[in-house]
């Protein structure tokens, strides 16, 4: 567009500025606003600026641009003043927020919902809940702003961390006044229902959600079938995903993987791979995730060769789910079990298989070394290839490494 005959107004340059920041940082942003001439310096692309440091975090930059805007006649609307509270939100500095809504009252800017939603966050996260209640209720008497589901969800996530059950009941209730037919409205209340282990009001909303919702999502399944497991009611969360399957158009692994992890919670991973078992044979390849839910629990039982069999089934089929990501606990007591247990043959596929997954480190390399002395085989080329890793020797290695000794003196 740049090199084209297009003007370009003040709006292109704020977003190109915005574009330029994200992509390429800072002191590239930094640059290009210098580069701009003074005719489109405007509030837009001085807000594009701020939004740059904020971004990163900068909290004297960040002032100093404010009082900049400020002097220039620029901080006419509360979008600056909310990035300012934003970074100081996400730098944990949560006291100075209502300060900064005060300096916006006090030159003459009227806060937006988006203001004062992060002014009661801030309170919220002291605990200082009469304070959040009085922002609530100034919040509700501004004519032109209108009370929506998230700003009472909001105060009753908190109350609920802070164990106030009846305040959190209370916002609960203002929260389902607004929610409407918003579905995701509904996945807050139920999962904030389930936190509080009321179970007759998480399934009264489930069936409001299906009557006032013109479909039910798989993300919706998901968090009703979550809460019903947090609730320990598997009988339910089983025939909830005979319901689901019967109506789903594609399956997603992710929503019985939430009825797997609630077995392995309860101790009852050999019935998540039975169940997990059974659903392949229905359906279809399953994704890594599932594997990997069922490996954990039996590690969680110290069964390790069946962790490790269910592991490397999912290992065998991570391409069904690239961005899986293995857990390291998991694959450290797997490799600690090979290294102690297991036979040579297997501990080398495994580690070439899991190559194929996660960087090769030395703890692969510590688990090879083990089974190969234990196993009476030559560790030299084993350490040639550590080295043409650039992985180097420890305390660790040279430990394992004198079991070698040990064991030759054991056989001679």
């Amino acid at each position: 567009m740049s090199s084209s005959d297009i003007e370009f107004s003040s709006s292109d340059y704020a977003v190109q500025l915005d574009l330029i920041g994200r992509v390429n940082g800072l002191t590239a942003a930094k640059n290009f606003f210098s580069s701009l001439r003074d005719q489109d310096k405007t509030v837009k692309t001085y807000g594009a600026l701020l939004n740059c440091y904020v971004r990163v975090g900068l909290i004297d930059e960040s002032l100093s641009l404010m009082k900049k805007m400020k002097e220039m006649g620029f901080l006419s609307s509360p979008l600056n003043y909310n990035n300012l509270m934003c970074l100081y939100t996400h730098r944990g500095q949560f006291e100075k927020v209502p300060d900064v809504l005060l300096e916006m009252k006090t030159n003459g800017v009227s806060p937006d919902k988006f203001s004062y939603k992060i002014c009661i966050n801030s309170y919220g996260a002291r605990a200082d809940y009469d304070i959040m209640e009085k922002v609530l209720q100034e919040m509700d008497s501004q004519r032109d702003i209108q009370m929506d589901w998230c700003t009472y969800s909001l105060a009753a996530n908190y109350y609920i961390k802070a164990g106030l059950k009846e305040k959190a009941l209370h916002y609960l209730k203002e929260c389902e006044k607004k929610v409407g037919n918003d579905a995701e409205g509904y996945d807050h209340l139920i999962s904030f229902y389930a936190r509080l282990g009321n179970k007759d009001d998480l399934k009264r909303l489930w069936d409001l959600q299906k009557s006032k919702c013109r479909k039910q999502t798989n993300k919706n399944y998901i968090v009703m079938l979550g809460s019903l497991v947090k609730l320990g009611e598997l009988e339910e969360t089983e025939k909830l995903i005979d319901e689901w399957e019967l109506s789903c158009k594609t399956y997603d692994f992710r929503v019985p993987n939430v009825l797997l992890i609630g077995y392995c919670q309860k101790d009852l991973v050999e019935k998540a791979e039975a169940k997990l078992q059974d659903i392949i044979k229905r359906r279809k390849i399953a994704i890594p995730n599932s594997w990997s839910i069922v490996a954990t629990g039996y590690m969680n039982k110290n069964k390790m060769e069946k962790a490790f069999e269910c592991f490397k089934e999912a290992l065998a089929i991570q391409t069904q789910n690239r961005g899986w990501k293995p857990k390291a606990g998991l694959i450290s007591s797997i490799l600690s079990w090979l290294g102690e247990n297991g036979e040579v043959e297997d501990a080398e596929a495994f580690v070439k298989l899991l190559r194929t997954k996660v960087p090769v480190n030395r703890e692969m390399y510590h688990a090879l070394l083990k089974a190969y002395i234990r196993n009476g085989k030559e560790v030299e080329g084993l350490l040639v290839s550590m080295k043409d890793d650039k992985i180097d020797e420890n305390r660790d290695t040279m430990k394992i490494l004198s079991l070698q000794d040990q064991n030759s003196e054991v056989t001679g």
